[in-house]
């Protein structure tokens, strides 16, 4: 019996939408892959994992499911649906039953680098612009990090706040790919998390747009998650 090629479903993080999966998407589509790309609002976790769902009832599965950033905390709620047999989580926050972002972020690792985030507005945060190349884009060119300064999407404190209720990674295999030079979720915070969730890591050296600047490395882990869920269908 030949197994089903996985479609690969991307979730982005907050203060971005999904056009920055571009070039992966790109990539995974030349190597044959089915991709779909979530616009979750990030207003809300709810609403961002409704949005997820709301793509998985269109597939039949399997799926690899990917989260950027906090991407990652929507994945984890969203990836208890029957369809999805793998997670991919790049510099993705994984957070466990009962925690939120809000929770995985409230004690940093000593020295670790303090993301510019602005006070909230009207319910929502941004990033401050004149920061925001440093702390989220530094291996972008210039213009790029500035076009993603200058077209932030407004992330919903409520997003922060959303609570998991039960973490998908613990059961399906999950693969976590870390930046080294990430300065919005230190490199201590990702490697710790992987770990918790017994993923699969692999490191590149990349600021925390790793899945912009090197959609090569984003793909090839992807790629990995999906032959390995393929062999399991065997």
């Amino acid at each position: 019996m030949n197994a089903v090629p996985a479609t690969v479903v991307l979730v982005h993080g907050g203060f971005v939408d999904g056009s920055g999966w571009r070039a992966v998407y790109d990539l995974l589509a030349r190597e044959g892959h089915q991709v779909r790309v979530v616009q979750n609002p990030t207003s809300s976790l709810t609403g961002d994992v409704a949005a997820v769902r709301w793509v998985l009832d269109r597939l039949d599965g399997p799926v690899v499911l990917v989260g950027h950033s906090y991407g990652g905390a929507v994945i984890t709620e969203a990836g208890t649906d029957e369809r999805v047999a793998a997670l991919v989580y790049v510099t993705a926050f994984v957070p466990d039953r009962g925690e939120s972002v809000n929770t995985l972020i409230a004690d940093p690792p000593p020295g670790a680098p303090v993301p510019p985030i602005l006070p909230p507005r009207d319910g929502f945060l941004a990033l401050d612009r004149e920061k925001f190349a440093a702390a989220f884009a530094a291996d972008l060119p210039p213009e790029q990090a500035a076009f993603l300064a200058d077209s932030q999407v407004p992330w919903g404190v409520d997003a922060l706040a959303g609570v998991i209720t039960e973490p998908a990674w613990r059961s399906k295999p999950s693969w976590y790919l870390m930046a080294t030079d990430d300065h919005m979720i230190p490199p201590p915070a990702q490697q710790a998390m992987a770990e918790r969730a017994g993923s699969t890591v692999s490191e590149v050296t990349g600021s925390h747009s790793i899945y912009v600047s090197r959609p090569d490395a984003v793909t090839a882990l992807i790629h990995e998650a999906a032959q390995a869920i393929t062999v399991a269908a065997h």
